[in-house]
């Protein structure tokens, strides 16, 4: 065993709950890594779990939080051949990445890019394998298509900007602000629109000249079901990844109905092994080399110090960040 310094949430509640304590991180096993980790990125569910929404799935810690990570390999397991000691690797975790080591499957684990630091590596796997699964996987998004993306200052939001725009595809973004907005032209933005009182399908009509969009990513949900679904083009895909916006709501089945269209959720944290493998091993072939050509990055809008994450976690609560909040070691 490794004693490792961690994140701890001590009970659920406001950022009281967090502090910095240790665990004890096991050797790994056959095909298995031990990450030393640099570096791990904020995410909305971190919040969840603190509060008590969204607990850790069996088998992983329940008290250390992290989706995310980027670091170094420190051991390797039995049957290892992906990577060495000393490599460099970052990727997506079902909890437990805010701590200074991590045992990971090597199949799960991404080679950071070697145009990118460890600092902005960690700000990649989360919000990018989203928004690849979401938008290629889910939605099967393909050059010439038009896309909405909600909260498109967020993580998630900025990743499948510059993934949609790599592929040909036309993206809209949204947000409630024009700052925010207008932060997100430097990664692509060209068409967006101001969401006031929860109200967007008019606009995208009128953007589109009555075309509507092919593709729907939300991280919103019940808040824009309705108009979410208006905005959809005959045959269109509306693929939901968040719940910011409650939970619960009305479908508009006839409009649904009429427009042939589809209705997706997704969520990476949950899934089994394989299934991740495989996101993970298509995400290196198709989406990785472009990081090293300059055709994607990672927008990350601060690095703190991991005795910062109260800070952190009410920078994201109360919506200042766009892009990614990275906490370091």
């Amino acid at each position: 065993m490794i004693n490792a310094r961690a994140v701890r949430i001590r009970d659920k509640g406001d950022v009281s709950a967090l502090y910095l304590g240790e665990i004890e991180v096991r050797q790994p096993g056959p095909g298995e890594l031990l990450v030393e980790i640099a570096a791990a990125g904020l995410n909305r569910a971190d919040i969840l779990q603190r509060k008590g929404f969204y607990p850790a799935p069996k088998g992983v810690v329940p008290d250390v939080p992290g989706l995310e990570y980027a670091g170094t390999v420190a051991e390797v397991g039995d049957g290892v051949s992906a990577f060495a000691v000393g490599d460099k690797v970052m990727g997506i975790v079902a909890g437990g990445a805010m701590a200074t080591h991590i045992v990971v499957h090597e199949r799960e684990a991404l080679p950071v890019p070697a145009a990118i630091s460890l600092i902005d590596a960690a700000a990649i796997p989360e919000v990018f394998l989203t928004a690849f699964d979401a938008l290629f996987v889910q939605a099967r998004l393909v050059m010439g298509q038009r896309v909405l993306l909600h909260a498109v200052g967020s993580g998630v939001g900025s990743a499948a900007l510059q993934l949609a725009n790599v592929v040909g595809a036309i993206p809209i973004g949204t947000s409630r602000t024009q700052a925010k907005l207008d932060a997100c032209v430097p990664y692509g933005l060209i068409h967006s629109v101001v969401v006031r009182d929860g109200k967007f399908a008019d606009a995208v009509r009128e953007m589109t000249r009555g075309k509507m969009v092919d593709v729907v990513l939300d991280t919103i949900g019940a808040a824009y079901l309705g108009e979410n679904v208006a905005s959809l083009a005959s045959g269109g895909t509306l693929v939901v990844v968040g719940l910011l916006g409650g939970a619960s709501a009305e479908l508009p089945l006839a409009l649904l109905l009429s427009k042939r269209a589809r209705v997706v959720g997704t969520v990476l944290r949950s899934r089994p092994l394989e299934e991740k493998a495989a996101l993970a091993q298509r995400f290196i072939r198709e989406a990785l080399p472009l990081f090293d050509a300059g055709k994607l990055r990672p927008v990350v809008d601060v690095v703190l110090p991991m005795a910062q994450i109260a800070e952190a976690h009410t920078r994201m609560e109360t919506n200042q960040n766009l892009g990614k909040i990275v906490l370091s070691w």
